[in-house]
């Protein structure tokens, strides 16, 4: 009896840390507000400008111009806005590994009784849900600044029936770029460096998504193509449309192709950051 209760105890003490872990991260970041400024305001602002200064340039892609003729730059880029907070969020999310090694944190949850994925999937989660968050705030907050006239009307069409699948899939986005985040940060001991990563990586990474232009012919279009983030900024942007507003292409890929990509992306950065976890090194113990 005793050698069956023990696992059982062992799984819900690493489910519990899972918890523990996850509401950390939620406690910390209402304590610091100013990280909502960071991850929040400076992409809306940059939606609001770009799109006023992008305006009269842009044309609507092939996806785009037979289904949603009038689609502004604005409205092209809010699906890629709201991927950029997410991203945002889990640079900040992720970046409190370095911060938690420097202060003994990390090592003392190193240490503890658990296993180490607990630790994986507790900051990956709390990330998680912060960035949903954050998210889900803006993609309310966009279409009433549009009716105030801070941005052009918009053919997005919101309704309580998309929700939960629009949710679902940027809480998927979302954990695999707390995911590569996490990966980022854990070898690292300066937030310096991390912030350099972030300028020389995940920037470019968002850029060739798709997000901020189509980039549908030539060798960038390839660039774009074999780019993960490329099929969450896609699929955010279907599910913000009635079904069958778009047809399908190599520039815009179906919803289900979307789907599948972006969470074989997750899982592939979840392993990773397993094993990065799980392997014994002198970074560790400072």
């Amino acid at each position: 009896m005793d050698s069956e209760r023990q696992p059982t105890a062992g799984h819900l003490a690493a489910w519990a840390a899972v918890g523990t872990l996850a509401e950390r991260e939620l406690v910390r970041f209402f304590r610091q507000r100013t990280r909502l400024i960071g991850a929040l305001g400076q992409p809306l602002i940059f939606w609001i400008l770009f799109g006023a200064g992008l305006h009269g340039s842009f044309r609507a892609p092939g996806w785009a111009e037979t289904r949603v003729p009038s689609m502004t730059y604005q409205e092209y880029f809010f699906p890629g806005v709201a991927v950029l907070i997410v991203m945002f969020t889990a640079i900040f999310s992720t970046i409190s590994i370095i911060e938690d090694r420097r202060e003994g944190f990390l090592q003392g949850v190193l240490v503890a009784p658990i296993p180490r994925w607990s630790l994986v999937v507790g900051k990956l989660l709390g990330g998680t849900a912060l960035a949903v968050l954050q998210a889900s705030l803006f993609l309310l907050v966009g279409p009433l600044l549009a009716l105030v006239g801070l941005a052009p009307e918009m053919n997005l069409q919101l309704t309580i029936a998309q929700l939960p699948q629009l949710i679902a899939f940027l809480a998927l986005i979302a954990f695999g770029l707390t995911g590569l985040g996490y990966i980022i940060a854990w070898p690292m001991n300066s937030t310096q460096g991390f912030h350099a990563i972030m300028s020389v990586f995940l920037m470019p990474m968002w850029l060739l998504s798709g997000a901020f232009f189509p980039g549908q012919s030539g060798w960038l279009a390839w660039i774009i193509r074999l780019n993960p983030l490329t099929y969450g900024v896609a699929g955010l942007r279907r599910l913000l449309y009635p079904e069958g507003t778009f047809v399908g292409g190599p520039t815009l890929p179906p919803l289900a192709t979307c789907w599948w990509i972006v969470a074989g992306f997750s899982l592939v950065c979840l392993c990773i950051a397993v094993v990065l976890t799980r392997r014994r090194s002198a970074t560790d113990a400072r």
